[in-house]
């Protein structure tokens, strides 16, 4: 029999709901809090010998130096902040002496106070926070149990942040509402809040044809009536879903505006990844990457999952309390969920020109979109198309400025002015 340290130990990354799916609030496009089901008689709290055996474990399993404890939900401040300052306490205790270790926790920060937030800058966490956009697009989604919006309270919460000075990220879904509002939303992160981390992360619901009639899917904002489903004969996806072009054109528009007056001093993910693919390098994002299977998930009971949207008793890998988390990170079935990703891609994207950026993107978004599809073709192609076709130039124009040992900065002071 393997033992743990006669695998060869890959690096791979862990979120850990320490919650589950419990949340205080209830997102309308929120695709974890049907995970409850998978534990109908738990309490969703993370027990201490779930914590201890998932930080001993991810330290002793990780070849890096540097290792990422990360904190996720459903909302992971329904637990105590004594918890959080218990898990501290044992990466001191198990971390090897070489071994630098990061906190990060996303949060709707609803729930955050002082006392948090003391804590998230004296342990160095990063804190995500998710966030829609201005109150009236944050609030037609990201709602709380009565349905009212959630607003004031994340906006609080994202000012007490600044006021202890955390290291912080805006998390914005886009959706159907917000996707038509680009410059708006991303004006909002720059000049308001002034975040200068920002990550998209499109918004594509799926839902079960057999209980919905066909409904147009025009490329119109939508006018109300939020809570109906939209359905097309071959894409089944929800009214609050973003529309392939359209994620395209909301990510064109600001890259648009970013290209000519904030490169190196915001963010963004997407494009900070584009950069990478179009440098030769791997991306930093994982849906861009050519296989998958080194970002998992661990469920409050100890549960690992092969990955964040794939929680469900197919991809469950196993138990760390009756197998070792090394073990289940290794195995046969993880390994060939990670090169599904690869092996699976439709011959249109075998010979696509942007293939190398893309990949296919996620394999949750790849389901029949077309008549004759086998429902291996991505959902959003058609907007990733548009989105790395218009990045060509500009994207060539950086990777020169880094190859000349240049900055990308320098191309702010030529693009959009007659280049």
């Amino acid at each position: 029999m393997t033992t743990p340290a006669q695998i060869n130990p890959v690096p791979f990354h862990i979120l850990a709901k320490p919650a589950g799916a419990a949340c205080n609030l209830a997102c309308e496009y929120c695709f974890y809090l049907d995970k409850e089901k998978l534990y109908p008689d738990s309490p969703m709290r993370m027990p201490e010998e779930v914590l201890k055996a998932y930080i001993k474990q991810l330290l002793t399993s990780q070849p890096a130096m540097e290792v990422s404890v990360a904190w996720q939900g459903g909302e992971p401040t329904l637990m105590s902040l004594e918890f959080f300052k218990h898990s501290v306490e044992l990466v001191r205790k198990y971390k090897r002496p070489d071994q630098k270790v990061s906190y990060t926790l996303q949060t709707n920060g609803t729930r955050l106070d002082d006392e948090w937030c003391t804590f998230f800058k004296e342990n160095d966490f990063l804190i995500g926070l998710s966030c829609d956009g201005p109150a009236e697009i944050h609030d037609t989604y990201r709602v709380n149990k009565g349905g009212q919006g959630s607003f004031e309270q994340v906006k609080r919460g994202w000012d007490l942040l600044q006021k202890h000075k955390v290291d912080t990220n805006i998390l914005s879904a886009v959706h159907a509402t917000n996707s038509f509002h680009a410059l708006k939303v991303y004006r909002f992160f720059r000049d308001d809040l002034q975040a200068r981390f920002i990550q998209f992360i499109p918004v594509v619901e799926r839902v079960d044809p057999g209980t919905l009639l066909p409904a147009d899917m025009s490329e119109e904002e939508p006018k109300g009536g939020k809570h109906r489903l939209h359905l097309k004969e071959y894409a089944s996806v929800s009214l609050r879903s973003v529309k392939p072009k359209q994620y395209g054109k909301f990510l064109v528009d600001i890259f648009d505006e970013w290209v000519q007056r904030d490169v190196g001093t915001v963010f963004v993910q997407i494009f900070d990844s584009t950069l990478a693919s179009w440098c030769g390098l791997p991306p930093s994002v994982c849906v861009f990457q050519e296989t998958c299977g080194g970002a998992l998930v661990l469920e409050h009971n100890g549960d690992l999952y092969s990955c964040d949207h794939f929680v469900d008793p197919k991809h469950r890998l196993g138990n760390i309390l009756e197998t070792p988390m090394i073990e289940l990170v290794n195995s046969s079935s993880q390994r060939q969920f990670g090169a599904d990703k690869r092996e699976q891609l439709p011959a249109t994207c075998q010979d696509c020109d942007i293939r190398f950026a893309c990949q296919g993107e996620c394999p949750r978004n790849r389901f029949p979109v077309i008549a004759g599809d086998d429902g291996r073709h991505n959902y959003l192609c058609e907007g990733y198309r548009l989105f790395f076709r218009h990045v060509n130039r500009p994207m060539r124009k950086m990777v020169d400025l880094l190859r000349m040992g240049r900055s990308p900065m320098e191309i702010m002071e030529t693009w959009g002015k007659g280049n």
